[in-house]
């Protein structure tokens, strides 16, 4: 994308689990996009980032694509497609080669990431993203770019980001179902990380945190890289479910609860603030809907926000991440909305 001819349409479908996007843009000389046009619909067919009915995703893709023509005026046949959920995997690969010539090349370059993205061929994955973390060169550790320096040992710390086959096909399925054609695919969070995160703290060292609707996933930037992704399969919709079986009410009156009352933290006033819920069975006219404290819905939503946050920092630990990241985070995704998710986190 980033050698997307000037002027040129460029589409990119993000398919979520609660809503499916499609953006519509043209890149300027300068490197930057203008939107032109904007169509979102409602996700059918698709559960914590995994394709779960192919008929009814194809439909809501096609709408979301549809509309995004209709306002920018375009039709498109090619989309970027982000990527997300359980399938999407982390690995992490060293990789050592001897230096071809005097100094270290494009080619040198090149060599190591083959040879890296090359020791997981023969798996039922495809790779969507190699990363490097850093590279060394002989007894130089921790090189942000090597070429042009001398030495006889060419070394890289890899991430690589790869997706199942089978995941991915079903995903082409659905898409050409829709009459498109996938350009490239991109692991969500991280082109979420892209626009959100200023140059300082992918230097310094950040965690993003992307919380959508059925999966929140996380990327961690040091000097400048992508050094860790990974994802959990929680995420809003966990957060309305137990709303609607914590108070018995509706998915609907659940959803609505949480935008309009919802908190992640407690609040001196809880206690006192009541609020109308109604119940599974009561019809909309009762002259007496059932009230409770504003504490209770921050009662059930709490436990949840923390498991995620939890989850996050155990997957952080066991990676050793932890340590590399530092303390800052940025939150992003429709579920960090909630009043009080940034200072829970």
């Amino acid at each position: 994308m980033r050698n997307a001819a000037p002027h040129q349409p460029i589409a990119v479908l993000d398919i979520g689990t609660t809503k499916i996007v499609c953006l519509i843009a043209t890149a300027q000389e300068n490197g930057e996009f203008t939107v032109m046009g904007v169509g979102h619909q409602l996700a059918k067919g698709v559960k914590s980032g995994v394709i779960t009915d192919i008929g009814e995703a194809a439909t809501s893709i096609t709408a979301a694509v549809h509309a995004a023509e209709q306002m920018a005026g375009v039709t498109v046949e090619d989309v970027y497609v982000s990527v997300n959920g359980s399938n999407v995997k982390s690995r992490h690969v060293s990789v050592e080669l001897d230096v071809l010539a005097d100094g270290v090349s494009d080619q040198d370059i090149a060599d190591v990431i083959h040879e890296g993205c090359g020791s997981l061929s023969g798996e039922d994955v495809a790779i969507l993203h190699c990363f490097p973390a850093h590279y060394t060169l002989d007894s130089a550790r921790h090189l942000r770019d090597p070429r042009g320096m001398i030495g006889k040992k060419l070394g890289a710390e890899l991430q690589i980001i790869t997706a199942r086959d089978q995941y991915l096909r079903n995903l082409s399925q659905c898409i050409g179902r829709a009459h498109l054609n996938i350009s490239e695919h991109v692991m969500a969070c991280h082109a979420s990380a892209l626009s959100v995160l200023e140059k300082d703290e992918m230097d310094l060292g950040v965690t993003l945190i992307d919380m959508g609707g059925g999966v929140t996933s996380f990327a961690v930037f040091v000097g400048g890289r992508n050094v860790y992704s990974d994802s959990i399969p929680i995420g809003g919709n966990h957060v309305t479910n137990d709303i609607a079986q914590g108070l018995s009410t509706s998915l609907h009156h659940a959803e609505r609860l949480k935008t309009l009352h919802g908190s992640a933290v407690n609040s001196v006033k809880d206690s006192e603030v009541m609020i109308d819920v109604p119940q599974l069975g009561e019809r909309e006219d009762d002259d007496e809907p059932t009230t409770m404290p504003r504490a209770m819905l921050v009662g059930v939503i709490r436990p949840r926000m923390e498991e995620i946050f939890e989850m996050i920092r155990s997957k952080l630990e066991a990676s050793g991440m932890d340590k590399v990241a530092g303390r800052r985070c940025v939150i992003t995704g429709g579920a960090s909305q909630m009043l009080g998710v940034g200072d829970l986190a």
